[in-house]
């Protein structure tokens, strides 16, 4: 009976939501949901794993909810965590056939080799939607304020450097370099251009690695306006 319900409720979603001519695939199972989830993942080589996060917001807040918390440090491929608020007009009723184009896309990286790797997701998604997509490189404790326009220079040439003449010239590419926390530089140029989706590399998969999973995404995820696409690399 339990599956039953499960399976109905799975087709009023894919009525509510579905407006052109995919047709996915219904599976419900039986077990603890992360497990599953993963377990799911692996088995059908997923390429992306989409979930909401509860929507708690507060500097305190360090889980995304027990089951998103759990995927998202284990999961092998990235990982999509979507945010709605309860009053989002986007969160159910009329507009649940909505379809996100995306227009901005962020793309956060340390210059790290992990970094780099993810940078190919933001790319893909750039030109998937033909969307804006800025690189960001935040800049923190810096040794004095007199530094700050040469480690700027610096960072914005490494910036530019990231992407090739031939993806420059296909699409639509700006560079932006930010003092502060990461995590409140990234989330603050997320709201000034109204980006929608954050691309960030996460390292490993192991549990110490993702202990507190990185407190930059983890902020970013609790607290930004937008989805946030994690890449395990």
């Amino acid at each position: 009976m339990q599956c039953e319900n499960g399976k109905e409720q799975l087709r009023e979603l894919v009525n509510s939501c579905t407006a052109d001519e995919r047709r996915p695939e219904l599976v419900v199972e039986l077990g603890m949901a992360p497990d599953s989830i993963l377990a799911f993942a692996q088995a059908n080589r997923t390429d992306v794993i989409v979930m909401g996060t509860h929507g708690r917001r507060g500097y305190d807040r360090l889980m995304l909810g027990s089951a998103t918390d759990r995927v998202m440090r284990r999961a092998p491929c990235p990982v999509l965590a979507v945010y709605k608020a309860p009053n989002d007009p986007l969160a159910g009723g009329e507009e649940r056939q909505h379809v996100h184009h995306l227009k901005r896309v962020l793309f956060c990286t340390d210059f790290s080799e992990n970094a780099k790797r993810a940078l190919n997701y933001a790319i893909s998604v750039t030109a998937e939607y033909d969307a804006e997509l800025t690189l960001l490189n935040v800049l923190e404790d810096l040794p004095s304020a007199a530094n700050v326009a040469d480690a700027i220079a610096v960072a914005t040439g490494q910036l530019d450097k990231l992407i090739s003449p031939e993806d420059r010239k296909k699409r639509k590419i700006k560079t932006a370099v930010r003092v502060g926390k990461p995590y409140g530089q990234i989330i603050q140029l997320a709201r000034e251009t109204q980006t929608d989706l954050v691309v960030m590399a996460v390292r490993g998969r192991g549990a110490l690695d993702l202990a507190v999973f990185g407190s930059t995404t983890y902020r970013v995820m609790q607290l930004g306006p937008c989805p946030v696409l994690a890449v395990h690399v």
